[in-house]
């Protein structure tokens, strides 16, 4: 993610786990809740992978996911509330452009392909309608990449917890599968140059429209 991409945007700030979200993953609730209700997900820990495979030898206990909360999710959105607040008192407004990877296909999530660009607002609630429908209209001028608004991913925890329009903080995600940026979705996970490049416009382009979304906004 910091290599797709990295100086697309000028002056904003980046707040990036530097754990691993085995660990415990930032972009879910800390008491536990579902973010997906009735469907195949993982938790605040994960016990399994995207591809429903046991990750522990010895699941952690209730314990240890509290002190792994209180030391690294914790952590984690003191610093990015932070930031958002400090955005929001420079400016009187704050963008949260929450983005993420995953794998195309994963049956334990989802059925068939996933679309390349997951926009998610979690089905209007996170920002302005201005904010998405000026995502969507990149995605639909260009035809390199296929793309969905609240699909399968509609916005993850972090999303949905900043996600405060009537505020002025305004929060989108964008998941992105890795097959458009990746010569191959397994290890070494190798970084594709040309495909990223072509990635790379349309996510400038996303970023851009946004900034023009906010500026008429405010």
């Amino acid at each position: 993610m910091d290599r797709l991409y990295g100086g697309l945007v000028e002056d904003a700030t980046v707040v990036r786990a530097n754990f691993h979200r085995y660990v415990i993953d930032a972009n879910r609730d800390p008491s536990g809740k579902s973010l997906y209700p009735g469907q195949n997900t993982t938790g605040l820990v994960p016990l399994v992978t995207f591809g429903d495979e046991p990750i522990w030898n010895e699941e952690p206990d209730e314990d240890e996911i509290e002190g792994r909360r209180k030391s690294f999710h914790a952590p984690y959105h003191v610093t990015l509330r932070g930031e958002i607040e400090r955005v929001k008192a420079r400016h009187g407004f704050a963008v949260l452009y929450d983005c993420h990877s995953i794998r195309s296909k994963l049956p334990f999530l989802f059925e068939g392909r996933l679309p390349d660009l997951n926009i998610g607002d979690n089905n209007g609630a996170t920002c302005a309608p201005e904010i998405t429908r000026a995502v969507e209209a990149v995605c639909a001028l260009q035809n390199k990449h296929s793309y969905v608004v609240n699909g399968r991913f509609r916005g993850g925890w972090t999303t949905r917890h900043y996600g405060r329009p009537d505020e002025n903080v305004h929060a989108i995600q964008m998941e992105i599968a890795q097959s458009c940026y990746l010569e191959s979705e397994a290890p070494p996970f190798a970084y594709d140059e040309v495909k990223a490049a072509e990635l790379r416009v349309t996510l400038k382009n996303i970023l851009d429209a946004i900034t023009d979304a906010v500026s008429r906004l405010y």
